[in-house]
């Protein structure tokens, strides 16, 4: 069972970066930010340009999984139809794992596949609104989101922290 995401995993395109650090894919080294360093004089020096800029990279980047829980909340639903809703959302999104929810907020866990924490962050925050319609999901924003990686999820539920919900799968008020 995989699902990748192109656009997600590459940005859109090969030369966009989803970071805000420089070289924060680890794709070479990084360049030092602000405006180009002065030469003596007052002459501005370029950058050097990087050898490797135009080619592929040799490996692949291998996605990784990134566990998910997205916290919601908005105007009082009636429950039948957000359950209804988030049960929509589940049989959409194939990683679901497990959704708990009240009239007025909700709490999704899942599974993400991704690069890195930045593509799994933005494809988090995108997945309300662009399930809204399909799903039927409530107008309501996004008040939390917390994203770890898969050695960091079974160290906190081996130590006792942040153990999974009592339902494990489906959809259940809390």
């Amino acid at each position: 069972m995989e699902r990748r995401r192109g656009e997600a995993l590459t940005g859109g395109t090969a030369d966009r970066r989803l970071t805000s650090i420089d070289g924060g894919r680890g794709d070479g080294p990084a360049e030092p930010s602000g405006p180009p360093p002065h030469a003596p004089g007052g002459v501005r020096r370029l950058r050097p340009e990087r050898q490797d800029a135009g080619e592929p990279p040799t490996v692949p980047e291998q996605a990784r999984l990134w566990h998910v829980v997205l916290s919601v909340a908005g105007q009082v639903t009636p429950l039948p139809s957000l359950r209804a809703s988030l049960e929509r959302l589940a049989h959409d999104h194939s990683f679901f794992l497990t959704a708990r929810y009240a009239a007025d907020h909700a709490e999704i866990r899942y599974w993400e596949q991704a690069r890195d924490l930045h593509d799994a962050a933005a494809i988090a925050l995108r997945l309300w609104g662009e399930h809204k319609v399909t799903a039927k999901l409530p107008p309501w924003e996004i008040v939390g989101l917390e994203v770890v990686d898969r050695a960091t999820y079974h160290k906190r539920v081996a130590e006792g922290f942040g153990d999974p919900p009592p339902h494990l799968g489906g959809v259940h008020p809390y």
